[in-house]
């Protein structure tokens, strides 16, 4: 049996080296590449065509989302598996929707990346349970128009409805009806319940 070819893409060293060490017991798995960007991923994809990728979301030059949607145009049987520290269903969303096989919270590292490695490489999905109630949950929901995420994205870094309408080259009452749609949209309160609801969803990353 040929063990299942791995590519780890992060940019933390430490993490790499943790997951590349937890495989390192397993006989049937071998890390075949490392990379800290995206774009190196895309590179080194290229270079060693991986059984499984682990992906990062958050990194810099090219992020996770990215990478694995250009590996996906070139190669649309990669089995791709996204690992991140958030649970926001925007941000898992957009994750599947780029053709993510599997889903990973960072905290479940230890006990879920064995399986989750052996099941997408068997053509499998694996997406947490709590990842999967998010989505459900917030199924119905209307999402954010890309003008709704600009204005609350400004609204975030602490900016007036007349600074941000400035910005964008729009008025100020056309910035408040905006603000309106969104507090309705996300059931928030106010501005910065908006924001804190949209950071813990994915919809807004501030890094």
């Amino acid at each position: 049996m040929n063990p299942i070819t791995i590519m780890t893409v992060d940019d933390h060293p430490l993490l790499r080296a943790g997951i590349t060490g937890a495989l390192e017991f397993e006989p049937d798995m071998t890390v075949v590449a490392e990379a800290g960007n995206g774009l190196q991923a895309v590179e080194l994809f290229r270079e060693h065509r991986p059984d499984v990728t682990l992906m990062d979301v958050r990194m810099p030059e090219m992020n996770g989302i990215s990478a694995m949607t250009q590996i996906r145009k070139e190669y649309p049987d990669a089995r791709i598996v996204v690992l991140t520290t958030y649970e926001g269903d925007v941000q898992a969303l957009r994750a599947i929707k780029a053709g993510a096989a599997g889903y990973l919270l960072k905290s479940m590292l230890r006990k879920e990346l064995i399986d989750t490695i052996r099941m997408v490489h068997a053509g499998q999905k694996r997406i947490p349970p709590e990842i999967a109630n998010e989505l459900a949950h917030h199924m119905a929901d209307e999402a954010l128009s890309s003008r709704e995420v600009e204005v609350l994205r400004l609204a975030a870094s602490g900016k007036s409805n007349k600074r941000i309408g400035g910005d964008l080259f729009i008025s100020e009452e056309t910035v408040k009806s905006h603000m309106t749609n969104i507090l309705s949209k996300l059931s928030a309160t106010d501005r910065t319940h908006a924001v804190t609801i949209a950071l813990k969803r994915g919809i807004l990353d501030l890094h």
